[in-house]
């Protein structure tokens, strides 16, 4: 089993349906109260690659893929083009988008994370598959420059300043990032005259803790 840092065809998971998928433990009381608790700190996304087929040559790619990658067997990257960005969807990543922590003066490796608000609630989520080439950092405000001033962990989303930060230094980031994932499935199976009358096959893609 290994992961492979290829990324599945962007062009092919653009107009895939998926998302977040949380897993929820709910007992109801004798009184009609409910006990709920979640065993999952962090969501797991699934998506269906087949709904972004258009053509047979799009078939074709998809099978050489689900080949190479020995179906379920092999992990690998996915553009999630709802959620791929440090930042709005409408703007471009920026050095102070995402909050990556205080420095302490010692501490060189800072984690990608992205976070998500609502209601004066927060989750953050770990960002360990970011593109490469798209990530910027800052320290208290003052833009860090890749290789000059840090290096990217691009298979586990590590952010590696040459200089530990000071203490009580602001340390944040922009970027952009794929999804770790794998086939939920080891069988793909497409009928040429059906795909060509509009029906797809259904192609089960679900997120990899890694």
């Amino acid at each position: 089993m290994a992961f492979h840092e290829v990324r599945f065809p962007a062009n092919l998971s653009f107009g895939s349906v998926g998302g977040p998928e949380r897993r929820t433990e709910i007992v109801t009381l004798a009184s009609g109260f409910e006990e709920r608790n979640s065993p999952w700190a962090h969501a797991r996304r699934r998506y269906d690659a087949g709904v972004g087929l258009r053509s047979l040559d799009d078939v074709e790619r998809l099978i050489a893929f689900f080949e190479a990658r020995g179906g379920q067997l092999h992990g690998f990257r996915w553009k999630d083009w709802a959620d791929y960005k440090s930042c709005a969807a409408s703007v471009q990543p920026g050095y102070e988008d995402q909050f990556l922590g205080l420095g302490d003066g010692v501490s060189r490796r800072f984690q990608l994370r992205k976070l998500y608000s609502s209601g004066g609630v927060e989750y953050w989520r770990p960002i360990t598959k970011p593109v490469a080439g798209t990530v910027l950092a800052g320290v208290q405000g003052d833009h860090q420059a890749e290789e000059a001033q840090f290096t990217l962990e691009l298979e586990s989303g590590g952010v590696v300043f040459h200089t530990a930060p000071g203490a009580g230094a602001r340390i944040t980031a922009g970027f952009e990032f794929d999804v770790p994932v794998r086939f939920d499935t080891d069988r793909i199976a497409v009928s040429v005259q059906s795909f060509q009358a509009g029906d797809v096959p259904q192609v089960p893609v679900v997120e990899l803790r890694v």
